[in-house]
């Protein structure tokens, strides 16, 4: 629900080691993206593998001058003043580099499984990562949702409160920009390009040009700062979560590419203009502990975290084709050999039948809670169906939060909001759980583990049993009617 911006200042560098966006490309460390194989799956002909890689995201590499690389381009949470003048020669004066998958970032992959640690230590500090899945050394791979349905596996075992394990959707360029703005000679092949619907202010370098331009380090981040402009697009949170609690989100934007934006105002960034920019920072969520059912979700319960389990999201549209509009986000889970229904709503003064995202459950939620229906007004589900049909990058993250500790997620937010007030209470972990400075210390061995991503028609990723003859099952029938491998609801 709220900024992945944090992620984008979380490596703590060495001397020769900064994390920013960069846009050269420097010559120190060859970039070798490691492969991470998933499957696109029919219901007809199953599923079969496909080559996929992944890229570092860029604000975690090494950025150093084009002309001494023992020379950084930003160190801390300030910009070489002599090297970054003005945005235009920065990106000129600054190299991005290859990177150290596992031994700097703690970035594995065995098989079909990618593991992301939370805190590495090798030459330097790294907290936190984030990845791209890519179709080719120079493109992401972009998925087209609607009508669609996204399967993986996770291990969420060792993630504790304050942490988020996320796999989501960006509408970022499929080249990281390169085209578009030529000032960008590192592309999607060095992990540029990234946006969301916070319209984060933190990410070095836009549109092919350095972000100092008013440059304010953060008081709370020794790596962090924010400077004049952020970067906006669609958000589609499939997965959110830690051990304590799981959501997923919706954030439509009134524009259908990266866009940027300029200042406070433009790109919502203080609590008074928080909705003033072209993208709802909300989002409509599903988190079954904060919409009623407390045993739903964690240790030892019906979704027991303890184990590994499969996330199924379906995309449904209108009228059941590739071309309709999203009316309907559907999750379900596989754990145990069982299909798991997603928990339904138990929150007073909504109904009880609703067990997924559509407009009538999030218009229900957003005046129960109180809340600004930014959903609505930036096009709900219909605005970011846009962005669904364009194509979208699939981004797996790992990251802490030093703008709310995660609380938005897995404990009482706002904090000095009563507890007991619906929606107010998202999980079980305390509101001093999710600082950095404990978490980084306590929880540095955390991990999360990513594994058997399929994509492809709805119900043919989890491998439904066919229908006998005679008794079909519409496409779009509710899991509940449809007996799989795995038994019955």
């Amino acid at each position: 629900m709220f900024s992945k911006a944090a992620l984008l200042a979380l490596s703590y560098a060495a001397i020769i080691v900064t994390t920013v966006f960069g846009q050269q490309v420097g010559t120190n460390t060859a970039e070798t993206h490691p492969s991470l194989p998933w499957t696109k799956c029919t219901r007809s002909g199953g599923c079969t593998t496909q080559s996929g890689k992944v890229t570092l995201d860029a604000n975690w590499r090494w950025l150093h001058s084009t002309e001494d690389p023992n020379t950084n381009c930003y160190t801390g949470n300030t910009w070489n003043a002599t090297l970054c003048p003005d945005p235009t020669t920065c990106a000129a004066n600054c190299a991005l580099d290859g990177a150290d998958y596992a031994g700097t970032y703690g970035i594995t992959i065995s098989g079909n499984a990618l593991t992301l640690k939370f805190v590495t230590n090798s030459q330097q500090k790294n907290v936190g990562s984030r990845v791209y899945l890519m179709a080719s050394d120079t493109e992401y791979e972009m998925f087209k949702l609607l009508n669609q349905e996204l399967a993986f596996d996770v291990d969420v075992s060792n993630l504790p409160c304050g942490l988020n394990g996320a796999l989501y959707f960006s509408q970022m360029d499929a080249d990281g920009g390169m085209s578009r703005f030529p000032t960008n000679k590192a592309g999607a092949k060095y992990g540029t390009g990234y946006c969301d619907s916070q319209c984060p202010r933190d990410i070095k370098f836009i549109n092919g040009q350095a972000n100092s331009a008013g440059w304010s380090p953060s008081s709370s981040d020794p790596n962090a700062g924010t400077g004049q402009y952020g970067s906006c697009c669609n958000e589609m949170d499939v997965w959110e979560a830690n051990n304590r609690a799981a959501a997923f989100t919706a954030h439509p934007c009134t524009v259908t590419q990266q866009t940027i934006c300029e200042g406070d105002s433009a790109c919502g960034s203080t609590p008074t203009n928080r909705y003033a920019s072209v993208c709802d920072p909300d989002g409509c969520d599903f988190n079954s502990f904060r919409m009623g059912n407390k045993l739903f979700y964690g240790a030892g319960l019906t979704v027991d975290t303890t184990k590994k389990f499969t996330v199924v999201t379906q995309f449904i549209t209108d009228d059941g084709t590739d071309t309709g509009t999203l009316s309907e986000i559907r999750r379900f889970y596989v754990q145990d050999g069982k299909v798991i229904q997603n928990s339904r709503v138990n929150v007073p003064g909504m109904s009880s039948s609703l067990d997924s995202i559509t407009t009538d459950f999030c218009t229900q939620q957003k005046s129960v809670f109180g809340d600004t229906n930014s959903f609505q007004d930036k096009g709900g589900l219909a605005g970011i169906s846009k962005g669904m049909a364009d194509g979208m990058v699939l981004v797996l993250s790992v990251w802490d939060d030093h703008a709310a500790n995660m609380l938005w997620l897995d404990g009482d937010y706002p904090t000095d909001a009563d507890p007991s007030a619906p929606g107010v209470a998202r999980g079980t972990c305390g509101t001093t759980s999710g600082t950095p400075a404990y978490v980084e210390t306590s929880a540095a061995n955390a991990f999360v583990v990513f594994s058997n991503i399929r994509f492809g028609e709805l119900d043919s990723t989890y491998i439904p049993i066919p229908i006998p003859t005679g008794n079909p099952v519409p496409t779009n029938t509710p899991p509940a009617t449809i007996p799989t491998k795995y038994g019955q609801w």
